[in-house]
């Protein structure tokens, strides 16, 4: 009787696995099922969880934009912005109308300090849907953070009724107005502010407008009551440091300035002045780090192109120092002190000639400085001044 022959163990292992493998390529769950757990997790909090699901959703169907949406909005509850941004434009890419998606991105490029970008992409929203308000009040805030305080007013300006009793938009409206030295029409919506309940903000906009008539002194009790009252208010840190700076409170200015900063890393002033302070004590690196931030919110801010020059200067970068110099000065032709540091610049890499120009304006509009306020303190930049930018047609505004 022939003896049966028994299968070696590693074949018995590969027809148990070539046997088992239409059940678990059935058990395997697809797109769909993927997708509903990623939803049912990002609904519980499980945000890490969610992400893995809507990935492995992905790799199953990479075409699926619902995925990818919710995967972009996963990344923003961690706060990865960049990340969040490449997936929804990714939608964007397919589905160019979806409307929510294209305000999700603007909202993710928003808190990643990718302002101008985010303004972009709101400019979209608000044209196919000018009724979205939350779309045009995020896009007033970026123009004021970019500056353009004239957009502002021209965005909301004409829709007040609509948003009337809207904190918000007053508080909006009245910072343009304010910044843009129609300090009446600013007045009207401080007052709409405490009337509507709004103190802390309408203590803001009363220290701004202080600041804008260069009263420093009359500005830190109001800004000190706006801090006070609610700290986490955007910009409140750091115009309080702006009026701690300009009355020569630089550690306590420096202090304001990291609290601002420390709720929201890429604030504009902060950066630009806490840079400033730190240039002056000779902390180049970290001021320079400050300084770039600024620049990548307002590259061609004067107040940010004299820092900068101003920084390189300090640190023997001269030819660097000289370029961005010579912006500021075709920007602001009466900003003094830009002249002064040029001509260093300039003798500094022995052209006497252009050194000499330049120190023969800036001794010109010292003479006329003086001539209209006799006995005025000397010209110590933007910095010291309360501004984001050179305003050399009033000196001697802010210090006291």
């Amino acid at each position: 009787m022939p003896v049966p022959k028994v299968p070696s163990i590693s074949a018995v292992l590969l027809l148990a696995a070539s046997a088992l493998a239409p059940a678990q390529d059935k058990a395997l769950p697809d797109a769909d099922a993927l997708f509903a757990r990623g939803v049912a997790l990002h609904q519980a909090g499980d945000v890490l969880g969610a992400i893995e699901a809507y990935e492995a959703a992905l790799e199953k169907d990479p075409e699926r934009v619902d995925a990818r949406s919710n995967l972009g909005a996963a990344y923003v509850r961690l706060g990865r912005y960049d990340e969040a941004i490449v997936h929804y434009r990714a939608v964007l890419a397919r589905v160019p109308d979806q409307a929510q998606v294209r305000f999700n991105l603007a909202l993710a490029l928003y808190k990643g300090a990718r302002v101008a970008e985010a303004a972009d992409e709101l400019v979209r929203v608000v044209e196919k849907d000018p009724a979205n308000h939350n779309a045009l009040l995020l896009l007033a805030d970026c123009r004021l953070q970019m500056g353009d305080d004239a957009k502002v007013v021209e965005l909301l300006g004409p829709r007040a009724e609509e948003f009337k009793g809207d904190r918000l938009f007053a508080y909006l409206m009245g910072t343009a107005l304010i910044r843009r030295n129609e300090l009446m029409k600013g007045q009207a919506y401080i007052d709409m502010l405490f009337q509507g309940g709004g103190e802390a903000e309408a203590h803001l906009l009363m220290g701004v407008a202080q600041i804008r008539r260069g009263d420093n002194r009359a500005a830190l009790p109001e800004l000190q009551k706006a801090v006070q009252m609610k700290p986490e208010l955007p910009a409140a840190h750091a115009l309080l440091g702006r009026a701690l700076m300009a009355m020569g409170r630089r550690d306590d200015a420096a202090a304001a300035f990291r609290d601002e900063l420390g709720r929201n890393p890429n604030d504009f002033d902060s950066n630009l002045y806490l840079g400033m302070l730190l240039k002056d004590d000779q902390k180049l690196d970290e001021a320079y780090e400050h300084l770039k931030r600024a620049s990548r919110l307002r590259s061609q801010d004067p107040g940010v192109l004299y820092a900068l020059g101003a920084l390189h200067l300090a640190a023997g970068r001269t030819d660097e120092a000289r370029k961005l110099l010579e912006t500021v000065v075709a920007q602001a032709p009466d900003y003094r002190q830009g002249h002064v540091l040029l001509a260093t610049a300039y003798y500094r890499q022995k052209n006497k000639a252009a050194g000499d120009r330049e120190q023969a304006i800036a001794e010109k509009l010292r003479a006329e400085q003086q001539s209209k306020e006799p006995g005025a303190a000397e010209d110590l930049g933007p910095g010291y001044k309360g501004e984001a930018s050179p305003a050399p047609s009033a000196p001697g505004k802010g210090r006291q």
